[in-house]
């Protein structure tokens, strides 16, 4: 069955040359972008209640950009003026030159992964006699706090921003060939807006196994995944799977 249209549960890229843009243009295709889910910042008081206190960290573990806007946010409403000793500890490169936007990063004492969570331990072992700050969402992967915990280092989780599902009351019904999800709470989502959602012949394409275990549980059939070594990325899954059903190359 041919694919006409598609929804990306995700808000449009801004950048001009997206890849969406190449599928649209190369395989003919409609692409809708309305965002299921949305981020929001933790107030000060939420932080307070949740006992953080900012001063008494030396250390910051990020593990996105997102983590890296909100510590700042927060820092600057608490009148908090983090300190040119303060160590940052960043999952990956693209975290650590996002860091950019709000210290002089030459500066600073920073250390990078390579990608995944798991490559910045052998670091953080190194450096046992810090307090080490997690800022993050309430959706944390749980195995960051167990490897935490294992390396028996001195740190404390913070929430300091959250991922709600969006009103989509606005939309009379789901109707497309495909659906793009990107995490659990995507799925959740979609459920939570449409209860009565029945896939029939909607095609579901779903990045991370996260998302793919979600949509699973929910009693979807996956027919799209993404990342993996032929489509490290969910454009190239869709534009691999229009190819083959719509007969283009």
């Amino acid at each position: 069955m041919k694919v006409k249209t598609i929804l990306v549960s995700q808000p449009e890229p801004k950048a001009e040359g997206s890849p969406y843009t190449q599928i649209i243009e190369s395989q003919k295709v409609k692409i809708d972008f309305i965002p299921f889910i949305k981020v929001e910042g933790m107030s000060a008081k939420d932080i307070r209640i949740q006992k953080i206190d900012l001063t008494k960290f030396t250390a910051i573990i990020l593990t996105s950009r997102k983590s890296v806007d909100h510590y700042f946010r927060i820092a600057e409403e608490m009148r908090f003026k983090v300190p040119d000793t303060m160590k940052y500890f960043c999952q990956s490169e693209t975290i650590a030159y996002y860091l950019q936007k709000y210290i002089t990063y030459r500066k600073r004492k920073i250390y990078v992964g390579k990608k995944s969570f798991a490559d910045l331990l052998p670091t953080l072992k190194k450096y046992k006699e810090e307090n080490f700050l997690l800022p993050g969402s309430d959706t944390q992967k749980p195995e960051i706090s167990k490897a935490l915990d294992d390396l028996k280092l001195k740190w404390e989780r913070g929430v300091f921003y959250r991922t709600v599902h969006c009103d989509l009351s606005g939309i009379k019904e789901i109707n497309y060939d495909i659906l793009a999800f990107f995490s659990p709470a995507g799925i959740e989502s979609l459920f939570k807006n449409f209860p009565n959602f029945a896939q029939k012949k909607t095609r579901i394409a779903v990045y991370g196994d996260s998302t793919l275990k979600a949509a699973e549980s929910a009693g979807l059939t996956i027919d799209i995944k993404a990342p993996s070594p032929e489509n490290p990325s969910m454009t190239k899954a869709l534009e691999q799977y229009i190819s083959k059903v719509n007969g283009r190359k």
